[in-house]
């Protein structure tokens, strides 16, 4: 069997993050494995995996995928962001404060600043 060229990659990609968008995380799962076993450093592809997971209350993959992008980007507001959200719906709360105020700190977006309880008020 040929192996896929690099444009069936990005088609893969697109079509998961279409079913994600579609409420089809299970099936987004599964064209983004084909993409990450290929390229498997992409950290979109495991960005978009990691939502695919926690959309389908995968929650032990989707903190791994998380993890994995922060440990490699720990700049990345919004895995710190995500991976607390996982951390919270895991019932794990002092996981979860802490990357929410890493992901305020990061990125003082509003949403960010609330769950990580510091009050915006001047």
């Amino acid at each position: 069997m040929a192996e896929p060229n690099p444009e069936t990659h990005v088609i893969a990609f697109r079509a998961a993050e279409q079913l994600l968008d579609a409420r089809d995380p299970r099936g987004a799962i599964k064209l983004l494995d084909t993409v990450i076993a290929a390229h498997p450093e992409s950290r979109s592809a495991r960005l978009l995996r990691a939502r695919a997971y926690f959309a389908s209350a995968q929650l032990r993959a989707a903190e791994r995928e998380f993890q994995h992008i922060v440990d490699r980007e720990p700049d990345n507001a919004f895995a710190h962001f995500a991976l607390a959200r996982t951390f919270q719906r895991a019932g794990r709360p002092e996981q979860a404060t802490r990357h929410f105020r890493l992901a305020a700190a990061l990125d003082p977006k509003p949403e960010y600043l609330e769950k990580a309880g510091f009050d915006t008020a001047e």
